[in-house]
């Protein structure tokens, strides 16, 4: 089951294209990344799904139907800076919340503090909290109604590491509990570190999605190094799997298709040709590298 279906989906604002016809799937149970830089139109996207934006072009589904009241019902969304009365204390603020949205008890809201853990602080208010706090706050208000989806835009924007490192680990919590979450982020680390599951975005076009570990992992590279590189270079270009070799002044890098490295295979060619290795390292491309290969290439 989907709980989004994206299909061909464009936005324009004047001669603006925030979305260039944007296709993708959300499975259920999945932390789902939309990532890309500032401008990208993972905002729009966000907004347009949720009824707040609407497109130029194109249809989206939610869980499998048509979007309706009752499908929207099903999402709990945190798009903006949390905005509460500092005067009031965290009960009292989502008792609002909860009237605003007309989903959420008594029993529901200190069941969302809880999950939040901030029901020690219950009787603090607003105004004492920190940024990091705030934040938690604001995803309670989130998980009022039980949804079954969370949509999150930007949830560590601001920050401090501390702040950062509460919400990921809350948002790992959430997925455990059964939650599917789409979150947009421009941060590469927070998508490798919370999500299972990635769209890139660029200028309102896409350019990959699917699993983060097929998408941004890409290649597997062995370092290595003999005295003759140029017999070296020479001799593994014919080494099966090799995509390419790149030179270094005293190693080379060898490239292979994700799961195709045997670094052991490989010294054992060398040596029945002829070639002592000196150096032997088998590590995989940063994601950080393959994150800008693909910005950078479209």
């Amino acid at each position: 089951m989907s709980v989004l279906t994206v299909n061909n989906l464009s936005k324009n604002f004047g001669s603006i294209k925030a979305l260039k016809n944007v296709s993708f799937s959300v499975p259920k149970g999945v932390v789902f990344g939309i990532l890309g830089p500032n401008g990208s139109g993972k905002t729009t996207l966000l907004g347009t799904i949720l009824d707040i934006i609407r497109p130029t072009s194109g249809t989206y589904t939610l869980f499998d139907e048509t979007p309706s009241g009752d499908s929207r019902r099903r999402i709990g969304t945190l798009l903006e800076t949390p905005n509460f009365y500092h005067y009031l204390n965290p009960v009292e603020n989502l008792k609002i919340t909860a009237a605003i949205k007309k989903k959420g008890t008594e029993a529901e809201i200190m069941k969302a503090l809880e999950t939040v853990n901030l029901a020690h602080r219950r009787t603090s208010k607003f105004s004492t909290f920190s940024l990091g706090m705030k934040q938690r706050l604001a995803i309670a208000g989130a998980l009022l109604g039980d949804p079954e989806v969370l949509v999150f835009d930007e949830p560590t924007n601001g920050l401090d590491p501390t702040g950062i490192a509460e919400i990921r680990q809350l948002m790992r919590d959430l997925h455990a509990q059964g939650k599917t979450i789409i979150m947009a982020s421009h941060l590469l680390d927070e998508v490798e570190k919370v999500c299972t599951d990635v769209a890139i975005l660029k200028n309102g076009d896409l350019l990959a999605v699917g699993p983060v570990s097929d998408i941004l992992t890409g290649e597997e590279i062995i370092d290595v190094s003999a005295a003759d590189l140029e017999k070296l270079y020479n001799l593994l270009s014919g080494f099966d799997g090799v995509t390419r070799i790149e030179k270094d002044n005293s190693f080379l890098s060898v490239y292979f298709p994700k799961g195709e490295s045997h670094p052991q295979k490989l010294n054992e060619f060398c040596h029945a040709n002829g070639i002592s290795l000196s150096h032997l390292v088998a590590r995989k491309r940063s994601l950080e590298s393959r994150f800008i290969e693909l910005t950078n290439n479209n």
